[in-house]
């Protein structure tokens, strides 16, 4: 099977599509001829990028059995190119802000209602990271028979390593060995909910209980969700937890891989926030594959990516007495639970997320599409 993977979002820029779509790529790449068209300069080259990738793709199609689109945002190239390769299949990944951002207000999500969310619905299969983003695009029209809900996966080899607290002191900036560590790994956008368990939770845990948020930080006149750093900034001056709470935003990779297998509880308190959405919550998949203990809201893609009780804990959303009662437990039942459990997680990650087994899965649905007389 020939694929040409065209991605608008692509490493060395950091972010969870981003980070998607070159693990996507590289499983695929595992198991069939594919050939990779990335943008890993940013939004502002997308001009430029563009418009020569669709000149690219229209000559190597010839060439390929099939076009699959790393998100929504090409979808009008993907669209342009099957009309002049009527024989040829074209796919695109669907992530929740694909389908969300046309809810959304101004003259960009207008344009992007009227010409990608018509592409997508013209293309073959479409590729969803979650079930809730697929009852989103079936509310905006798109056919619910074109979409398959297929996760996001992880390489557990490029996550699980061998670090210490003393690497981890040593990010922190100084001896943290004997405290209990919260990680909260994600973009500082407001629906992620960094700033309100910063607000809500943190002041009611323990004195010996230490926060890390980190991510990267959406640039101020961004088409999607806005930065909301300076909120986090603020609840942590208005609540006095300047020597508890550190914001490390845009770390290197080695730098997460440190906090990924060192720390003692990875969160994701996503929160309802308008015309935004968790499509699947990759960080808490990488927690697991990092042996890590995990608490997560029980919302949209994060109740699919978290089989409570297995890899994780899921507590209601914005229910600040549920999380505060769910992090002390874990932290009272000592460092033989998060052990045992971390081992637990980490093998429930294996055995349904990798990246291996997710790529495979791609794979599968394109063969039958090729393979389709219709």
């Amino acid at each position: 099977m020939n694929i040409l993977f065209i991605s608008h979002s692509y490493p060395p820029i950091l972010g969870g599509v981003e980070s998607q779509n070159y693990n996507l790529a590289q499983g695929l790449s595992k198991i069939a001829t594919v050939k990779i068209i990335a943008n890993g300069r940013g939004k502002w080259w997308l001009p430029v990028f563009i418009p020569i990738t669709f000149l690219r793709a229209f000559f190597l199609m010839m060439n390929y059995d099939a076009c699959l689109v790393g998100n929504g945002v090409l979808a009008p190239i993907a669209f342009a190119l099957k009309i002049f390769h009527p024989k040829k299949k074209f796919f695109s990944v669907v992530h929740g802000l694909d389908i969300t951002f046309a809810y959304k207000k101004g003259n960009l999500p207008k344009i992007y209602k009227a010409i990608n969310i018509p592409s997508l619905k013209k293309l073959d299969k479409l590729f969803m990271i979650g079930n809730f983003t697929i009852e989103e695009a079936v509310k905006i029209g798109i056919p619910k028979e074109n979409c398959v809900f297929i996760p996001n996966g992880v390489f557990i080899e490029n996550l699980k390593k061998e670090f210490s607290r003393q690497d981890l002191s040593a990010l922190w900036g100084s001896d943290i060995t004997n405290k209990k560590i919260i990680l909260r790994l994600g973009r500082f956008v407001p629906h992620k909910g960094t700033a309100w368990f910063i607000k809500n939770v943190m002041p009611k845990l323990s004195e010996d209980t230490l926060m890390i948020a980190t991510g990267y930080r959406v640039a101020k006149n961004t088409a999607g969700d806005p930065d909301n750093f300076s909120d986090c900034e603020k609840a942590i001056k208005e609540n006095g937890l300047e020597n508890r709470v550190k914001l490390m935003p845009n770390l290197p990779q080695k730098d997460l891989e440190v906090l990924l297998n060192t720390v003692d509880l990875v969160v994701s308190p996503n929160i309802p926030y308008p015309e935004s959405v968790e499509g699947f919550g990759i960080n808490v998949i990488e927690a697991g594959a990092c042996e890590r203990i995990v608490v997560a809201s029980n919302y949209q893609g994060l109740a699919e990516a978290i089989k409570d009780g297995k890899n994780g804990f899921l507590v209601e959303s914005e229910n600040t007495e549920q999380w505060v009662k769910k992090i002390q437990a874990i932290f009272s039942a000592g460092p033989e639970f998060a052990k045992n459990f971390g081992k637990m997680a980490g093998k429930y990650v294996e055995e349904n997320f990798t990246w291996e087994k997710i790529s495979q899965r791609y794979l599968e649905e394109i063969i039958k599409s090729v393979n389709s007389k219709v």
